[in-house]
């Protein structure tokens, strides 16, 4: 992949100070035309920035609120056209501007808008427009902000040996606006952006003020969830409707259940509903993560390994969970358990519930010994669990 700059606007940032209050200003620099672009110290700068904002992957539900890579899309009332949109006609004049004046025009208008939000520091804007040497001919705009590097110094001469850089700035954690999107290599979707800010600040989305972004996925399997959830309370309470104390304490559990941010489990619904409810979130994305804690022992898998890999069940008054597979893999040093020749599940099961005959030290007591010996002199000859089994001579 490769792209040619067509045109490029430098401006320079200034704050005094970080408090809210503080005076900015900005100072435009220098615009160049592609063929400037190729001879100047910014080629070898951005040129490779370039190409890694166009690869960098986004998802379209992002795992968390804080994602820094993010997809936009131009909010516009309904029945009315993109051009209704501030946001997209300021990054579209740009993204079709003449020659290089009309190019500073534009980006100059880009640099007042964004001095405007709450989140403006001091460091290097910078505007382009470049089209990519493969696909087609219609540009992309780049708008991208470098911020100052604190404490630069560089080598001077011999006698100095150092010297004091200012406004120094870095390709590390730029931010940047890519516009149109590039779902894939060769495809754009006009309605969409790409935005990546590396930090907690919200520095694009303040200036963009009329694009929309799509709920976090934790947030959006929720609302699902919380769906099936009131849909089954609904379908559950339409043979007693008179039932209304009932249904209010039932709703307000699990509104409390939903609210809270280490949850047990409910014991509401039967295996065949979760997995018919479990199948409906994995449609809409396979590799959707599940995990839990049993007593503070972590578990973490996909949902998909629900009723497959992971089983849950009780057994003697006790929570157990079941994984199923055909290998195991240990790490994090060597344990006694990868000697372990597995007992029957039956014998397990028998095992759940009673006490281990271990105490806080470690050690079983004489009794368990005696209990342990006579069950093995009373064991049949023809055992699953002859000497032959064990998995050392």
């Amino acid at each position: 992949m490769s792209l040619s700059i067509q045109y490029l606007s430098f401006f320079v940032i200034q704050t005094d100070g970080e408090e809210a209050g503080a005076s900015k200003h900005f100072k435009h620099f220098q615009t160049l035309d592609g063929e400037a672009y190729d001879g100047s110290e910014l080629k070898s700068f951005l040129d490779s920035e370039f190409i890694r904002i166009l690869k960098r992957k986004v998802e379209r539900n992002p795992g968390s609120e804080n994602a820094p890579t993010k997809i936009g899309r131009f909010e516009v009332e309904p029945g009315h056209e993109l051009t209704a949109n501030p946001n997209y006609n300021l990054l579209q004049r740009l993204r079709t501007a003449d020659n290089r004046e009309q190019f500073l025009g534009f980006a100059d208008e880009v640099v007042r808008v964004y001095m405007d939000t709450s989140s403006v520091r001091g460091g290097a804007l910078i505007a382009a427009t470049a089209t990519m040497n493969t696909h087609f001919d219609e540009p992309f705009v780049f708008l991208m902000k470098c911020d100052f590097e604190p404490k630069i110094a560089r080598i001077s001469d011999e006698r100095s040996l150092i010297s004091h850089v200012e406004m120094a700035i870095s390709a590390r954690n730029i931010k940047s606006i890519q516009y149109p999107h590039m779902p894939e290599e060769g495809m754009i979707a006009p309605w969409e952006l790409k935005i990546h800010q590396a930090s907690h600040a919200r520095y694009f989305e303040d200036f963009l003020k009329y694009v929309s972004y799509d709920k976090p996925l934790p947030e959006l399997m929720n609302e699902q969830i919380l769906g099936m959830v009131y849909q089954h309370m609904e379908e559950k309470w339409q043979d007693t409707p008179h039932d209304d104390e009932l249904r209010q304490e039932d709703e307000q559990k699990l509104e409390f259940w939903a609210a809270s941010d280490k949850r047990d489990i409910q014991e509401r619904w039967t295996h065949e509903t979760v997995t018919e409810a479990a199948a409906q979130l994995i449609e809409h994305k396979p590799d959707l993560g599940f995990g839990f804690k049993l007593d503070g022992v972590a578990v973490k898998g996909l949902l998909a390994d629900y009723g497959n890999k992971i089983h849950f069940t009780k057994h003697n008054g006790k929570y157990v969970v079941m994984l199923e597979g055909d290998s195991f893999q240990f790490d994090r040093g060597m344990s006694p358990v990868e000697l372990l020749h597995p007992d029957p599940l039956e014998t397990v099961l028998d095992r759940i519930g009673k006490s281990s005959g271990i105490d806080a030290a470690g050690y079983a007591g004489p009794e368990n010994y005696a209990r342990d010996a006579a069950a093995a002199a009373s064991e049949p000859s023809g055992s699953d669990r002859s000497d032959d089994d064990v998995p050392w001579d």
